[in-house]
């Protein structure tokens, strides 16, 4: 069964960057579209980033426009979230998602990967 798997989670000062990567393991499957998630304890999930494959187009928001980037090495079948200037508000796991072809919304998820930044 085809799943995500993400890495490159940590403890970080503020300030700092991390590169999350997230790739597919136990197979293959098309999607429209690549997402980072995150999730802060007692706060709902919201949507980091994302990147549409056909128009290339991302989207970020608010508090991280500027800071992440997300990318994708088609060759190494990865995608990746770059983050820089990092604070404590980002604190959180963060999740690795896929909006397989013919869904209206993300429906494929990983099992997320902690992201701590300390002041």
């Amino acid at each position: 069964q085809v799943r995500l798997v993400e890495s490159g989670g940590g403890l970080v000062q503020s300030g700092d960057s991390l590169r999350l990567s997230c790739t597919a393991s136990g197979g293959t499957f098309a999607s429209s579209a690549m997402g980072w998630f995150r999730q802060a304890p007692g706060k709902e999930r919201e949507l980091v980033a994302q990147l549409v494959w056909s128009s290339g187009s991302t989207y970020y928001r608010d508090s991280v426009k500027g800071r992440f980037t997300v990318s994708r090495d088609n060759a190494k079948n990865m995608v990746y979230l770059q983050m820089n200037s990092l604070k404590p508000e980002d604190t959180a796991v963060y999740y690795c998602a896929a909006r397989r072809v013919g869904e209206s919304w993300f429906d494929l998820w990983g099992q997320g990967t902690q992201v701590t930044v300390s002041s």
